[in-house]
């Protein structure tokens, strides 16, 4: 059933939200980490019944939607030019440009170095680092999935159908209803445990989709250490 679109004056804000209506007894607001509001509501709640419980929850909303935003990815501008810092698994390398026959990048001595024939032209490096950034991600990310996997006590419970790797503008990671794994491309750049900490996270959602008491006490239990990984996260990427 596709979802309904309203909204709520909380104040001087506009508090939106989607519904999705289920065979359910209760009301359920949830608060995404892209600081969406998400309700699933019983088949027969009216829209007014269900905007009634929004302005009664609005100010823990609201304090939620502040709490998420400040972990929300900020993408630097980038112009890719020879002595440029950008990160990879949470270093700093510098950008060193360099004319070649063919089109590569490695990592050597400090430095993401590119290869090109067209080494005056900015376009051609962006284009060559994002396409290295993304193939090491499909590595890196399915080798962390595997390790992280251990984490719990049945690990091919929260084996994931999938994997999408693309670039997102307000969250780090989601998983889908039907168990998909969903990364930002962004997440390459990050720690190894920063890494590690998103795909828990999103691991997590398998057994407990919305972010309630029991999402937090699995999170808890398998990564006792998230909230410090997920501040390291927001201070070496913001």
């Amino acid at each position: 059933m596709k979802a309904e679109r309203h909204e709520i004056r909380y104040g001087d804000h506009v508090i939106g939200f989607s519904v999705t209506r289920r065979s359910r007894r209760t009301l359920e607001i949830a608060v995404e980490p892209d600081s969406s509001v998400v309700v699933a509501a019983p088949l027969d709640a009216s829209i007014e019944v269900i905007k009634s419980k929004l302005h009664r929850r609005a100010a823990w909303i609201r304090k939620q939607q502040i709490f998420f935003h400040q972990y929300l990815p900020r993408t630097p501008e980038r112009r890719f030019i020879a002595g440029e810092t950008h990160l990879y698994l949470g270093r700093q390398y510098r950008l060193k440009i360099e004319a070649h026959v063919q089109e590569k990048v490695k990592l050597s001595r400090g430095f993401i170095v590119v290869q090109s024939h067209r080494p005056e032209r900015t376009e051609v490096a962006r284009n060559l680092v994002e396409a290295w950034y993304r193939e090491r991600a499909h590595i890196k990310f399915r080798d962390r999935i595997e390790i992280n996997l251990h984490r719990f006590k049945e690990p091919e419970s929260f084996r994931p159908r999938g994997l999408i790797i693309r670039q997102l503008r307000q969250r780090w990671g989601s998983m889908s209803p039907s168990g998909r794994l969903l990364l930002n491309h962004r997440l390459i750049e990050a720690p190894v445990d920063a890494i590690d900490y998103v795909i828990t996270h999103e691991l997590c959602h398998i057994a407990e989709p919305h972010h309630g008491p029991k999402f937090f006490a699995l999170v808890d239990r398998v990564m006792p250490d998230w909230a410090k990984r997920k501040e390291r996260l927001e201070r070496i990427m913001a």
